[in-house]
Formats: C-alpha cells, structure tokens, sequence
C-alpha cells in the first residue's frame, strides 16, 4: 500500500513540476517583447530515496527554483559599451547642429559674406569716387555685421537646446534612481526569504542600463543583493532602498560655461551644500552634451567674438585715419567695442556711415582724388595681413574654425558608428544567451505537456493497481 501511495505521489510531485513549468514557458513568451527580459528555466532536483539495504526506490523530482538564463560580466559589458554609445550620440547630436549653423556647401554661409566685404572695399580700390561702389561696401558691411549677429543667435539657441536635454536628462536620471532603489528593496525582501526575485532582477539590470546611458556610473551588488550605483567620482545616487537628488540648476558664467547655462548638481545631505558634477561627468549622454557646451559651443562663442572684434578693430584702426568725400578723417567704420566679449552681438556699422556712404574712408591723404590706398589695406585684411598674434589671417582663422568643427563632426560620426556596431554585437550574443525564442518555448511546451500526461498515467496506473488491491478478495 505504501508503495502504491508513494507511486501516486511520485506522480502528482512531476504533475506538478510539468505545470511549474508551462507556467514558466508562458512567462517566457508573454515577455518575448519585454525590453531587458531574460528567459526563465525552471531547476528540477531528484528528491532523496528512501528504503534500506541495498533497495533504495527513487521519490521523483521536485521543482527547486526558477532560474532566469543571464550572464552578469556580459550584462555589464553591454551596459558600459551603451554608455560609450551615448557618450558620443551625445556629442553627435550637438555637433550637427553646429555643423549646420557653419554649412557653408549647400548655403551662401558666413565665409560669402566675409568675402563680399572685402571685396567690396576691392571694387572700391579701383574707383574710390563712386558712391554706387561706397554703397556697396555700406551694404556689404551691414549683411556681415547682420550675420555676426545671427550665428551668435543661432549659437545661443544650441545653447539653450543643450541645457533643456540636460534638464530633461537629470530628470529622467532621478525616476530611473528611484525605481533602482525600490527594486533593491524588492530583491531583498524577495531573496532573504529564499525565493530568486528574476523579474525585478531584470528591471533593475536594464534601469542600470537606461542610467549609464544617461550617465557614466559604476555600481556594486552586495551580500544582501542590493546595489549600490556611483557616478562623477564616487558621488553615491543609490545606496540600498535610498535614492539620492541630482537637479540641473542656472549658474553664473565662468570659463567653458556662459551665463545662465545649467550645472548638474548632487545633493548628497540635506544639511550640507550641493556638490558641483558639472565638470566631473565625463560619459553617458549628458556627458557628451556637457563637453559639447563646455569645448567646441565655448570656444565657437569665444571665436566669432575674437573674429568680430579683430575685423572691428583693424578696420576702425584703419578706415580712421584715411579722408572720406569730405576730407574728414578720424571716423570709424564701426562703433567701438571695449572688450571681445560679445563682440559678434554687438557689432554694428557706424551710423554716421549708415545714413552716408560718402564718410567711407578710401583716401591716405586729403585732396587727393584716386586715392586708395585705405581701400586697398582694409581689403588686404583678408588674405595678406597676420593677426591673431601674427599667426593667421581672417580667413585662414574662420576657415580653421569650420574645418576644425568638420573634422570634429567626422570624428564622432565614425565613433558612432563602430560603437554602434559592437553595441549589436553584444545586444545579439546577449539576445542568443538570454532572449526568448518562440520555437524554443513552442518546443519546451510539448515537452512539459507530454510530462503532464505521462504523470497523469502514472497516478492513474496506480490508482487502477490500489483497486485491484482493494478487490483482490472478490477473485
């Protein structure tokens, strides 16, 4: 009897096991889609034997755990190699914008209108007592002026772009903190009672993920399964089921910043100042938008201002000391600027110029009709005269500026691109190793389902032998 008792249980404990794991097959295809899901297994162990001597009978199997297929060294791996990829898509993106503020192929860019001045001043050389020719190079001194003052416009609203992503970026960064600290309170709770917290495991790899996109962190898993998650040298943003605060706030203006840009700050104690992460975030996409603000943004504000007051001043220093149509001298060209700060904004022609183009300045000396050698230095400022400490005429420096930003852009396209690539690589070993296949699971249910019968067949075998038992006296 206890033999036939043990049979039926045998069979109920794999009955059992087969519907564990046709539950765990309909877990898996439910989640085929689920972004960071890895595939549950469920763990069948034999159970102990029990008899004595030498007859030992077999008690079955028992469904010990369900198991989620996952390898952690590649988890991380794909999370570092994502925030490298967002590093640079970070920088991309901020470049392209810049790239087309200085597109000067398919448009007639800033370096047309340069042109256009100086030769203006050219074709003035050859006929210093035309005033349609001193017309022209009023006009073409005002559309210079004029885009001075829309790349520096176009410029500052890159800016301000680049300071709303990073706003937007932070507070995306403390949702996702705050749902990792609630996980790892999840985990613990679920593992300290014995169980394998899978799905929560799942969301929180993939949280961490979405974080070092955003940006450059380091985190632990400890003893007690929670994970402790760091960033800008060792700024703590989770400990346990604690989320710290990270905000983006507006700062004055200071090198590599401009005035009303935003900082990332992290506030680690609610009784101490917050700690300044702007300059220490070197990865993840914040990462790449802050070095885009700080290096080529900066220093393109700092150039055209440089470009705008070294024209500004060169011309004045120039175009003042030569006799305009009425034997006047000391007028400049354009109105004074004291400092290169906001020098590209600011610039303007001289009014008195604007109102008559005959105060233009041609002539070295009074009373000297064809006289033109004003005319001809300021139009050789273009080409012929180093400035810059000497080292670079006007064009040779804003050409540099745009072929240094092409080259920048180039750069980072490629980085994209390779980075890309072993993204997919690891996004498809990880996908073969820990991705829901639906053949596989198709197969897996067949199986289970074939178990379940069989189990089936063996409690009703036993049943049929324990009647047989029950009746054997009526034979």
């Amino acid at each position: 009897m206890s033999g036939i008792g043990s049979m039926m249980g045998v069979g109920r404990r794999s009955m059992m096991n087969a519907q564990t794991g046709l539950h765990t097959v309909s877990h898996n295809i439910a989640n085929k889609e689920t972004e960071g899901y890895s595939r549950q297994r469920t763990e069948t162990y034999s159970n102990d034997a029990q008899g004595s001597g030498k007859r030992r009978i077999g008690m079955g199997a028992r469904a010990a755990v369900v198991r989620r297929i996952n390898n952690p060294y590649l988890e991380r791996q794909l999370g570092n190699e994502k925030s490298e990829l967002a590093t640079s898509m970070g920088r991309q993106q901020g470049l392209m914008r810049l790239e087309q503020i200085y597109n000067e192929q398919t448009v007639e860019g800033f370096n047309s209108s340069l042109t256009k001045f100086f030769n203006a001043f050219r074709e003035l050389s050859t006929n210093p007592e035309s005033m349609p020719r001193r017309t022209m190079v009023k006009e073409a001194a005002q559309t210079l002026s004029n885009d001075f003052r829309n790349i520096y416009g176009q410029l500052r609203e890159v800016d301000g772009d680049i300071n709303s992503q990073i706003e937007i970026s932070v507070n995306e960064l403390n949702s996702l903190m705050n749902e990792v600290a609630t996980l790892n309170t999840r985990v613990q709770e679920v593992e300290l009672s014995g169980g394998w917290a899978n799905d929560e495991r799942d969301r929180r790899d993939l949280l961490l993920k979405k974080m070092g996109e955003i940006v450059d962190i380091k985190w632990a898993e400890g003893e007690d399964s929670t994970v402790t998650v760091s960033t800008a040298h060792d700024a703590l943003l989770v400990v346990g089921g604690m989320a710290q605060r990270v905000e983006a706030v507006r700062t004055p203006a200071r090198e590599g910043k401009s005035e009303g840009d935003v900082d990332v700050v992290f506030y680690h104690h609610d009784y101490a100042d917050p700690l300044q992460l702007t300059e220490r975030i070197k990865g993840g996409r914040l990462g790449g938008l802050l070095s885009v603000r700080a290096q080529e943004l900066y220093g393109l504000k700092r150039d055209m201002d440089n470009l705008a007051f070294t024209i500004a001043s060169e011309v004045n220093d120039m175009h003042s000391v030569g006799f305009n149509s009425y034997n006047q001298t000391g007028i400049l060209f354009f109105d004074p600027m004291a400092t290169q700060d906001g020098a590209a904004q600011n610039m303007r022609v001289n009014s008195e110029i604007m109102v008559d183009a005959g105060k233009i300045s041609v002539a070295r000396d009074p009373n000297r009709p064809g006289d033109n050698r004003v005319a001809i230095e300021i139009a050789e400022l273009q080409y012929g005269k180093p400035l810059f400490d000497g080292s670079l005429t006007l064009d040779e420096f804003y050409n540099g500026i745009v072929g240094e930003l092409g080259i920048k852009a180039q750069h980072v396209n490629h980085n994209v691109e390779v980075q890309g690539n072993i993204v997919r690589q690891l996004e498809n070993l990880r996908e073969s190793m820990s991705g829901v296949s639906i053949d596989e699971e198709a197969a897996k249910m067949i199986e289970l389902q074939k178990q379940f019968d069989a189990s089936a067949r063996v409690i009703r075998t036993a049943d049929e032998i324990l009647d047989t038992v029950i009746n054997i006296r009526r034979y």
